[in-house]
């Protein structure tokens, strides 16, 4: 089964001026409209993010998803102390090592492993700080030719990454229609399909 990469987090106070254009409620919205739409295709990969991951959480059990066959979870043993509690429900987390007293190195070394798994087909940006910026650029050196698509209405980065880098040129940055937004932009044909 091929996979779809989500960087995604809620900007917060004190992190540059990504929260000035972040919605919280919005960035919900996205991550959740893009599990409902393609989780069933294809599974999503992520890095644990303490607002993110009982996201995901919800949704799979929202829907009835076998979270052990549907997503797949990197975290960092750096953030050990840390973990949200929804961490523990996911039995197919893909941990990697701490290097102590180093939180950019940890995190180096963790979206390395996660961003050159060789099953990713697409990454999806939604909100977030420089840690989405910094994975969208890890994603087109390991994916040069997979589709990227950040959701630009949220805010944060992932407008930033629109905007800069000419996704959704010449269309409207504050559409909120993700179903509409994943279903045009994540049609991956499967065994002679669009799905």
């Amino acid at each position: 089964m091929s996979s779809v990469f989500l960087s995604a987090s809620v900007p917060l106070l004190g992190r540059g001026s990504y929260h000035e254009t972040a919605d919280p409620f919005l960035i919900q919205c996205a991550v959740r409209e893009l599990l409902i739409t393609v989780i069933r295709q294809h599974k999503i990969v992520w890095g644990g993010h303490p607002a993110i991951t009982p996201m995901i959480w919800n949704v799979c059990e929202d829907l009835g998803i076998d979270y052990s066959e549907a997503v797949v979870l990197y975290q960092s043993r750096f953030f050990e102390d840390r973990y949200p509690e929804e961490n523990d429900r996911f039995q197919n987390t893909v941990f990697t090592e701490a290097i102590p007293d180093d939180r950019d190195g940890s995190l180096l070394l963790m979206r390395e492993k996660m961003l050159s798994r060789d099953d990713l087909i697409a990454a999806v940006f939604i909100g977030g700080m420089e840690g989405v910026e910094i994975e969208h650029k890890m994603f087109k050196k390991f994916h040069p030719t997979a589709k990227i698509l950040p959701i630009p209405s949220p805010g944060g980065a992932a407008l930033n990454l629109a905007m800069d880098h000419g996704y959704f040129a010449g269309t409207d940055l504050t559409d909120i229609d993700f179903a509409q937004i994943f279903h045009a932009h994540l049609a991956f044909k499967i065994q002679g399909e669009v799905v």
